[in-house]
């Protein structure tokens, strides 16, 4: 044989064994865990058993936190819905791509929404074979082309806008606005729901379960709950009577019936024999509104709530569960962020993380295994309304800036609800957590679209109100 043929055939031996452990690297459906990311609207810091609440029994989440890691230092991107979410199906800060308000609830607005230019967590998954299904609220965008079922989701179920009743809704212009009205839409086509909104949430979320338990699957689990407008059921109500306040009281309930259709979906997990194969993130988007325009909700001991860079506004309960992969029933207190969903789920199946943008958050894995002892995130920053509001955590130093006010600096392994402000006697480190922010502020871009300032009527519609 000659020195030639040889060579070529060595050649096609390695290009052989180069495909065969590339192969062999690549996750099979069969070995692609699920990955479920349930995520609650407005809920308040204490109000979960988890995090000690004795008012609201949520004994399904509870168990949730003891098959798996509390964070108590778990950051959500922004104080507020959209954006919050815009940020988790990225990776990336949303003020990167234009993406810092509340987008309007209009299906003819081609500019409110989440960018297209943008490829969603679902779009990746989907190209590595997995079944993708999103259930609840969206408020990413009304227009077609910002809608679930355009931007990777297979299977979708639930309603466009930023809100919604949760029983008896009609179509009409009863406050607060047309999107709280909306039809509920089953892969784009409007179908009729009887029951309470949130408990039909968790149906529908059971039911994906059970029907994909021989796929790879993802599913957004995306409650409204317990966002305003508060209608729990009258029978679950009563189970509240003991609570004085009478919207707390309402918020309760609400808190309660997710709870119960979340236990439903982690029952249909369990009966279908996937828990030991499904990676589970649960958080809340921001933290809860308070005063008269809030739900009842607590974020005790942190300081203010929905709206704010306070601790209050963004740093929420938040945990995750994978049996028999990661501790179960333990705390982990270095800061983790939403962001963090995106890589870990790429990670889980196999996906290289994309170079050609930046993306901002870690795969938690190997930091909850103990595999990389590091911090996973030495910085965390913050920028609401095209920087009237600024915040960094560093360590346990956090820098709050706030349009026309002094800087605020706080140390929050002593003072966790923000109440020294150290400004005055740590200049340095005031100087240098400016710094820092003013040169991540250089990486972004301003505000894409003018978004929701409060309860402001619609330009278009002056009956339509929006939601905060």
């Amino acid at each position: 044989m000659n020195q030639k043929i040889c060579a070529r055939i060595g050649s096609l031996f390695i290009l052989f064994a180069l495909a065969t452990q590339a192969a062999a690297d690549t996750p099979k459906p069969a070995d692609q865990p699920n990955i479920l990311i349930i995520v609650s609207d407005d809920q308040g810091y204490a109000d979960i058993g988890f995090q000690g609440c004795k008012d609201i029994p949520t004994p399904h989440l509870d168990r949730l936190a003891g098959e798996g890691l509390r964070f108590s230092n778990g950051y959500v991107t922004h104080a507020f819905c959209s954006p919050s979410r815009a940020a988790l199906l990225t990776g990336r800060y949303q003020q990167r791509f234009g993406h810092e308000q509340n987008p309007w609830y209009d299906v003819n607005d081609h500019r409110e929404g989440l960018p297209t230019t943008e490829k969603l967590l679902p779009q990746f998954l989907r190209e590595a074979g997995y079944v993708t299904g999103w259930i609840g609220k969206w408020h990413l965008g009304a227009a077609p082309e910002f809608r679930p079922e355009n931007r990777g989701f297979v299977e979708t179920f639930g309603f466009l806008g930023g809100g919604h009743h949760y029983l008896n809704w009609k179509p009409t212009l009863v406050g607060p606005g047309p999107e709280y009205n909306e039809p509920i839409l089953r892969n784009g086509q409007p179908v009729d729901v009887t029951n309470h909104l949130t408990q039909a949430f968790g149906d529908e979320g059971a039911a994906f379960v059970r029907r994909h338990k021989s796929d790879p699957w993802f599913l957004y689990l995306a409650f409204n709950a317990p966002h305003n407008p508060l209608e729990p059921t009258p029978e679950r109500l009563a189970q509240f009577k003991s609570i004085a306040d009478p919207k707390r009281r309402k918020y309760a309930a609400q808190v309660s019936l997710m709870d119960d259709a979340i236990g439903n979906v982690l029952a249909a997990l369990r009966e279908s024999g996937q828990t030991g194969r499904t990676l589970v993130f649960f958080f809340s988007d921001n933290g809860g509104p308070l005063g008269a325009a809030g739900n009842g909700s607590s974020n005790l001991p942190l300081r203010a709530g929905k709206g704010t860079v306070y601790e209050g506004g963004i740093h929420v309960p938040f945990l995750m569960s994978w049996p028999g992969k990661l501790p179960a029933g333990r705390g982990y207190d270095l800061p983790v962020s939403s962001l963090d969903v995106f890589p870990t789920a790429l990670a889980l199946a196999g996906v290289s993380m994309p170079t050609n943008t930046i993306h901002d958050g870690v795969n938690l894995l190997p930091f909850l295994t103990g595999a990389n002892t590091n911090t996973p995130h030495s910085q965390l920053f913050w920028r609401m309304g095209g920087g009237k509001q600024f915040a960094i955590h560093e360590n346990d130093s956090k820098l709050v800036r706030i349009q026309n006010q002094p800087d605020e600096l706080y140390n929050l392994g002593t003072d966790l609800g923000e109440s020294k402000n150290l400004a005055d006697g740590q200049t340095n480190k005031l100087k240098t957590l400016n710094a820092a922010v003013n040169d991540w502020n250089k990486q972004l871009v301003p505000p894409a679209f003018s978004g929701l300032a409060g309860h402001t009527a619609h330009p278009k519609n002056p009956k339509q109100l929006a939601e905060p």
